[in-house]
């Protein structure tokens, strides 16, 4: 099984037989030809200026609200590093993505997890901690098919956020890249939408829409604020990457786009069933909740099971996931994400068939 080709749950990225690189290419050649003097030049900080303004249009804001980076995550480092200094209380969720907790922490921030259920943080927790005396400078949520565990806020749940963010004067931070990238259920409204406090700072990206390659991704908030990180972005890079902004745009207006999230949301709905069918088969023990859309499942094995043997056997029989332990301060020996998003139709069997094997053998050695 070791020289058998690997099957990787690890990557949250999009496999390349559902990237529509020819519409790429198209939407390349339009930017060069449109725009020359656009996509060659250092351009300004806020970002490609169309772009810009399709992004304003399409959350109902006005330009000047909103900053487009090299990707979502230098989006958050801005505003971490803007809004967050050391010694700051933080709120994120239990589990975050593991990126967030590294970056905070790199700032010396006081981390507060709060518990995810499966339809989104506990806001009762949240409330408890503001009681108890806790006064986060930000809260980071990821409302939709939240990385790493696939749930979704629900629509109580965002309005309760926005109170007690209104209430308790922090930024509820609103961190949406897989927001369009729903395969089932009801699309809800963003918090941003919902939000009439200017309580809200909102991100996403166009790498899990467009591809990953392209590292576009943007913010949203409050003008003043938004002026205060376009300072910090002209120190760091004078402007962002104007040829992949003109690409984006193009490929944006010209209705690739649309075409590219059916084409992503029909083969993920598909893996996700294969995945789930694979499974209640191979690991019918295993406690898990199929998602509505994006990338991500959270899978809970039984207490006893230690994912770290398992993710070395696992490298062993050729397949890959990410430890649940990488997403979490404490805690979660027994829990692992699987990105269903990388992988094609065909190699989810196979691949859960050997995450099956991998964990018989652990049990196996435990027994012994």
């Amino acid at each position: 099984m070791a020289d058998a080709p690997p099957i990787s749950f690890a990557r949250g990225a999009p496999s390349l037989d559902i990237v529509d690189v020819d519409g790429l290419k198209a939407a390349a050649a339009r930017a060069f030809e449109n725009d020359p003097g656009g996509v060659t030049g250092y351009g300004t900080s806020v970002g490609y200026v169309p772009l810009r303004e399709w992004i304003a249009a399409k959350h109902g804001v006005e330009p000047a609200q909103v900053l487009v980076t090299n990707g979502s995550m230098q989006a958050d480092a801005f505003l971490f590093e803007t809004l967050v200094a050391a010694g700051e209380d933080v709120v994120v969720e239990k589990p975050t993505y593991d990126r967030t907790l590294l970056n905070l922490r790199s700032l010396g921030a006081v981390v507060h997890p709060v518990s995810l259920q499966s339809d989104g943080i506990d806001v009762d927790e949240l409330a408890g901690l503001l009681a108890e005396g806790v006064r986060p400078r930000l809260a980071h949520v990821i409302p939709n098919f939240q990385n790493p565990a696939g749930y979704t806020l629900s629509l109580d749940k965002r309005r309760r956020l926005l109170d007690l963010a209104r209430e308790a004067e922090f930024v509820l931070f609103e961190d949406d890249p897989y927001v369009d990238i729903r395969f089932s259920g009801e699309p809800l409204p963003t918090m941003l939408s919902l939000d009439d406090a200017g309580s809200v700072v909102y991100a996403s990206s166009f790498s899990k829409t467009v591809c990953p390659g392209i590292r576009v991704g943007y913010l949203v908030g409050p003008k003043a604020l938004v002026g205060q990180i376009q300072k910090l972005a002209t120190n760091t890079y004078i402007s962002p990457n104007m040829v992949a902004q003109a690409i984006v745009h193009e490929f944006c207006v010209s209705g690739a786009l649309e075409r590219s999230i059916a084409t992503v949301k029909a083969a993920l709905a598909e893996r996700v069933r294969l995945l789930t069918e694979a499974l209640a088969r191979e690991l019918p023990e295993a406690r898990y909740q199929a998602p509505e859309g994006g990338y991500f499942m959270w899978v809970e094995l039984p207490e006893e099971i230690d994912v770290d043997r398992v993710s070395e056997e696992a490298q062993n029989k050729g397949v890959l996931f990410v430890k649940g332990t990488d997403f979490l301060l404490e805690g979660g020996r027994n829990t692992l994400r699987l990105a269903y998003s990388g992988v094609t139709a065909d190699q989810i069997d196979e691949g859960v068939r050997r995450l099956a094997g991998a964990i018989r053998a652990v049990e196996a050695t435990a027994a012994a």
